[in-house]
């Protein structure tokens, strides 16, 4: 079921709702603009990267991923609103690469521009519909504010949601040691750069792999990047 976060953000990108939920051959779209695909995805990349690369073939495409940064998390009991709280975590770009991981294999296309939208939302939550089962289900959630976005149509933009620019050449732990950000988050990050082409291995320090921005490596004679 459609969320209200996803429908303001349709509106958000196109006030006429004369172009909402269109029908382009087997896929039914978002918004659709002459020859251009908006498409909202709240869920996981995963689960839209093969409409997205069938689309992309063909048609301009915008996909919208909004990234949360704050929660108001209001939890309520039939129409009893039971209590509202801020949540205490905080998001922030560097989210993005724990989906980016499955989503490699479709970004970057020429047609595609991947719009990471940065919001605050509220967050319904209802007590499970099981006795059984314990905790709140998350019900819905409405967009309070539209705090940034960013636009990615290359591997190389990938560097722009990095909160400190890292060494020309680095290992997963320099990643993490600039980012100060666990290792397997470090790894997570690594992987989107080569996958995207934006960094590739230019050899190893011990037994950790080296990586260097593509467009360094480009600028040196002989030099290749690894598959």
């Amino acid at each position: 079921m459609e969320t209200t976060l996803h429908q303001q953000l349709k509106a958000w990108y196109s006030p006429d709702a004369s172009l909402y939920e269109q029908q382009l051959g087997s896929y039914r779209i978002d918004v659709l603009e002459s020859d251009r695909v908006i498409e909202i995805q709240c869920s996981s990349l995963a689960a839209i990267r093969d409409k997205i690369r069938t689309l992309s073939a063909s048609h301009d495409v915008t996909l919208v991923k909004p990234v949360i940064r704050r929660r108001m998390i209001q939890r309520q009991r039939y129409s009893q609103v039971l209590g509202r709280r801020l949540s205490p975590k905080v998001g922030d770009w560097l989210d993005v690469f724990e989906e980016f991981v499955h989503f490699v294999t479709v970004f970057p296309q020429p047609r595609l521009t991947l719009d990471l939208v940065m919001v605050d939302v509220e967050e319904i939550r209802r007590p499970p519909r099981r006795r059984c089962r314990k905790g709140y289900r998350v019900e819905d959630r409405k967009l309070l504010e539209v705090v940034e976005t960013r636009s990615l149509r290359s591997g190389a933009d990938l560097y722009s949601l990095l909160p400190a620019p890292l060494p020309q050449r680095f290992t997963t732990a320099d990643i993490a040691k600039t980012l100060q950000q666990p290792r397997w988050v470090a790894q997570k990050i690594a992987y989107c750069l080569r996958e995207c082409d934006a960094a590739g291995v230019v050899g190893k320090i011990g037994n950790a792999i080296q990586y260097e921005r593509t467009d360094d490596i480009a600028d040196r004679p002989g030099c290749d990047v690894a598959a």
